[in-house]
């Protein structure tokens, strides 16, 4: 008897009856948690020029604060693949929830320099699998029509906590000093495991609170009907075929057989070719994340609160786009993730040239940051939600966790080469230098495949 069935045979719950839509309070659950584990990597952009200052630190030796977080985060991805298939999202969720809790608080006590480096490098490898868990998650517990639009509110979130953390750290620093920060972000995390391990199971079949109807909608089965529900899915591919198939030549869709090993995910040029453009975005994002308040309060000599409020702007696009680009995806495109990828990386060589001449007027700079995050993420989620179209579910955390991967070493790589790039060059250099990694996403995109369901006739 698995886990699941053993807390909820425990629990004494019976499985609901009539239609249940308890897949969107997980969602919901999934929205907070990712909020909050974006803050706790989104508090050192407020919190960066007062550490720089107290600490006398160069451009480049901030940077690398910046990026010991991501290199820890990176390192950790393609295990936390392998735990998450082998042991299951109920299990490992919590305790990393937890951890990541532990080194966010720990964070606030660093009085050394040494002490925040390695604080920061292990709040990279404790949050490293929830990313992997989540994404697991919606895997199994929404259908594929609804998966873009589920990966959209979960990138949703990764962009909300950034919103949320340079208004009120800036409040928090007026208020207090820099180091309560990190004990404001860490207290939420532990009712959230719990919270987590009481009503998430790794499956929805093995859920006390989905009823037979909910499953049989995420499993794409037809209650009595599955003959019928087949055959409708076919003329629905069918026509999706027809009505894309001069854009389908663009994109280079082709007829796939889903990878089901470990092996095959590794060999996949498709995954590589993804997780090397998900390197460039992410690496954008997190210089944005890491450098922008101090952009702002350098370069365009703003005040404390000034910088809380404008630097949320990107974020704000971010949380609008990135659904956005979900549903998009889901229900105009017929499924296709491609399009979004490549409307995103396109959009950013126009937006990361354009903040060369970016306005010292705060309002006309907070438009154009917030431009610049909704353009970049309409394809965002698009990068994560990718793998799930190539392989079975088995092996989908792994084979997302190679993507992310890719993504968190641009994380890691981008804010050092940021501070390299600003003690000898400047921010035209920094923002020249996003645009052409953007372009190189575009061209790397171009060439990965858009899968497509073999339809048996």
């Amino acid at each position: 008897m698995t886990t699941d069935q053993t807390s909820s045979t425990a629990e004494g719950v019976a499985p609901k009856k009539g239609k249940t839509y308890f897949r969107w309070v997980v969602m919901v659950l999934i929205f907070l948690v990712y909020t909050l584990a974006a803050s706790d990597r989104a508090n050192i952009g407020i919190v960066l020029p007062f550490v720089k200052k107290e600490m006398n630190l160069t451009n480049t030796e901030a940077g690398l604060i910046v990026s010991l977080f991501f290199v820890g985060y990176s390192i950790a991805q393609i295990p936390s693949g392998f735990l998450v298939k082998r042991i299951g999202v109920r299990i490992i969720f919590p305790i990393c929830m937890v951890l990541t809790s532990f080194f966010t608080g720990l964070l606030g006590t660093s009085s050394s320099v040494l002490a925040f480096k390695l604080n920061r490098m292990a709040l990279g490898f404790a949050e490293a699998p929830l990313p992997v868990a989540m994404l697991s998650t919606i895997n199994r517990w929404f259908p594929p029509n609804e998966k873009g639009t589920a990966a959209g509110f979960f990138l949703a979130a990764a962009k909300f906590g950034p919103v949320l953390m340079p208004p009120i750290g800036a409040v928090i620093i007026a208020s207090f000093s820099w180091h309560y920060i990190f004990f404001f972000c860490a207290l939420p995390g532990v009712f959230l495991a719990l919270l987590w391990f009481i009503f998430v199971s790794n499956d929805p079949s093995r859920s006390p609170y989905t009823s037979a109807a909910e499953r049989a909608h995420i499993s794409e089965i037809a209650v009595g009907n599955a003959e019928q529900a087949s055959v409708d899915a076919t003329s629905d591919q069918t026509n999706g075929i027809d009505k894309f198939k001069t854009l389908d030549n663009y994109l280079r869709a082709r007829p796939v057989d889903p990878l089901s090993s470990n092996k095959a995910v590794f060999k996949s040029l498709n995954i590589w070719g993804i997780a090397i453009g998900y390197l460039m975005m992410t690496g954008i994002i997190n210089v944005i994340l890491a450098w922008l308040p101090m952009y702002l309060t350098n370069e365009k000599h703003l005040s404390l609160l000034s910088v809380g409020f404008i630097a949320s702007a990107p974020f704000i696009g971010g949380v609008i786009g990135n659904p956005l680009g979900g549903l998009f995806s889901d229900r105009v495109m017929g499924k296709r993730r491609k399009p979004n990828i490549l409307i995103a990386s396109l959009s950013s060589v126009v937006m990361m040239y354009a903040l060369v001449f970016a306005p010292n007027q705060p309002f006309a700079l907070a438009f154009l940051l917030f431009m610049t995050g909704l353009l970049l993420n309409i394809g965002y989620a698009s990068f994560t939600i990718y793998p799930a179209g190539l392989t079975t579910k088995e092996v989908y955390p792994l084979a997302v966790s190679v993507v992310n991967t890719g993504g968190q070493a641009g994380g890691a790589l981008f804010p050092l080469l940021t501070g390299i790039i600003l003690d000898s060059y400047g921010w035209d250099a920094v923002f020249g230098f996003l645009s052409a990694a953007s372009m190189l996403a575009f061209i790397i995109m171009i060439f990965v495949v858009e899968p497509k369901k073999r339809i048996e006739r």
